[in-house]
């Protein structure tokens, strides 16, 4: 698969711009532990990256362009892979796989299976 047919590629996942995702898997153990930490989806890259905040910063060298400029160090997320992170479900405190569940009136919804109860639990049209 070429790199442009990979930007048009459809994303398969029912996770959302803003949604909160935690971190299931991946990154260094001594230089960039990742495993383990939330935070919202700030944008998605191609059919199957996404970009979490303060989740694989890595450091960019700003050069100085005007002379009155200072260059610097500036961290900036990077992209990881969409398959390791999964919802993060505020109300359990642990990730959780979302599904669709159609309601009585014929709407369609996004939630999760709450592990305790078993009930489906939907996710309001704004995220938690």
């Amino acid at each position: 698969m070429s790199k442009n047919q990979r930007k048009q590629a459809k994303r398969s996942t029912a996770l959302r711009k803003g949604d909160q995702v935690m971190v299931i898997s991946g990154g260094n153990k001594d230089k960039r532990p990742n495993k383990g930490k939330v935070g919202r989806i700030l944008e998605f890259r191609g059919a199957d990256r996404v970009v979490v905040e303060g989740v694989n910063l890595v450091t960019k060298h700003k050069r100085a362009s005007q002379p009155g400029e200072e260059s610097a160090k500036v961290q900036i997320p990077s992209a990881i892979h969409l398959s390791n992170v999964m919802y993060y479900a505020e109300k359990v405190k642990r990730p959780v796989r979302l599904k669709s569940h159609r309601l009585d009136d014929g709407r369609k919804v996004r939630g999760y299976v709450n592990p305790e109860s078993g009930e489906f639990e939907q996710i309001s049209a704004k995220s938690e």
